[in-house]
């Protein structure tokens, strides 16, 4: 087992948004080194497959609810005691925040509000991971990594939405902590997030996935942007490590905002990473959007932190991140079982993180 896997096994962990995309490879991995899970989200919407696909139901016990409505989030979490909060509901989308400004703010601030004061109301919670993103920060467009310590931002509501929610992050820090007070915060900024199950709107690679599918063109809007491209999987090792690290001897260490990056050192744009997905699989037509939105043309994140403090490692290149999303969509395609399917894509990590581990 890893150290945080041991570290948790047994405990219990509150997760807000478990239904989601990350949310279910988060409980299928905690599933599997029995940490108990109790979840808080929205019902999902018919194209968020992914908790049903793995068959999570009989292994999460959850609730369905707005982290808009402080009263069932707060019912929620005092039922399930947990000792661990990990924040992952949100509006994620930046497009969907050009149409849904209101809601994006609501969600992502107030929303985080509402679990950290739920969690302050909770006397076993002794730590809380808010995920937040790589796009708070005062995008400036140079060619250096965005540091933990770097100004916050946002130039479109979404990457605002998530700054504000920073900010509030920073006020709930400041309240009195203790026995009976405010648990320890930290927060994870992560990139681009991959992998397979992600059935979104407006997203590159579940467009990427629409498009094989149909057989409809697929418009790219800004295909030479770089992106901190992530697979799922060393987002969920980092929330677990941060987790294990708030219940440790010295759970303040970890109480602070962690960048969660690629260590791949490699420019990877959007055609790279679809070309890469239709040499595992297949191509589809590829158009270009002539308008689009404004959108960060390059970001990057300086990850040295994680690495040098928590340890954290990736055991896989970006490229090999991309094939084994491209295999997943294509295992799905064939009617796979892709609860084993993912629970060996879990294992493959793992083993990679062991041998990174030895070497």
């Amino acid at each position: 087992m890893l150290d945080f896997e041991k570290a948790l096994a047994g405990k219990s962990v509150f997760v807000t948004g478990h239904s989601g995309f990350t949310g279910s490879w988060l409980c299928a991995w905690f599933a599997k080194a029995g940490i108990n899970v109790s979840g808080f989200s929205l019902a999902p919407e018919p194209h968020e497959a992914l908790f049903s696909l793995l068959g999570l139901d009989d292994d999460v016990s959850s609730v369905t609810g707005d982290i808009l409505d402080l009263g069932r989030l707060q019912r929620a979490m005092k039922d399930a005691q947990p000792e661990i909060v990990i924040h992952l509901a949100a509006q994620p989308l930046v497009r969907k925040s050009y149409r849904e400004p209101l809601r994006t703010f609501a969600v992502n601030a107030q929303g985080t509000a509402n679990v950290l004061e739920a969690a302050r109301l909770t006397p076993s919670v002794r730590g809380i991971v808010a995920i937040t993103t790589d796009k708070v920060y005062d995008n400036r467009e140079w060619a250096w990594a965005y540091r933990e310590n770097d100004p916050i931002g946002g130039k479109d509501p979404y990457s605002a939405s998530k700054a504000a929610a920073e900010m509030v992050i920073k006020g709930y820090r400041s309240l009195p902590g203790g026995e009976g007070g405010m648990p320890l915060i930290a927060t994870a900024r992560g990139g681009n997030i991959i992998g397979g199950g992600d059935f979104s709107e407006d997203r590159l690679i579940p467009d990427f996935v629409r498009a094989v599918g149909t057989g409809n063109p697929l418009t790219l809007r800004f295909p030479d942007a770089t992106r901190p491209w992530q697979h799922v999987l060393a987002l969920v090792q980092g929330y677990g490590t941060l987790a294990a690290g708030l219940l440790s001897d010295a759970p303040e260490k970890v109480a602070r905002a962690w960048n969660l990056g690629p260590n791949d050192p490699g420019q990877y744009t959007v055609r790279s990473v679809l070309e890469t997905m239709s040499g595992v699989w297949t191509r589809p037509d590829l158009r270009y959007l002539d308008e689009p939105l404004p959108e960060a043309g390059a970001l990057q994140l300086d990850s040295r932190l994680a690495y040098n403090e928590i340890n954290w490692r990736q055991p896989w290149s970006v490229p090999r991140m991309v094939e084994e999303t491209a295999l997943w969509y294509r295992e799905h395609a064939r009617s796979g079982d892709m609860r084993a399917f993912t629970g060996a894509q879990i294992d493959a990590w793992r083993r990679g993180l062991a041998a990174l581990a030895a070497s």
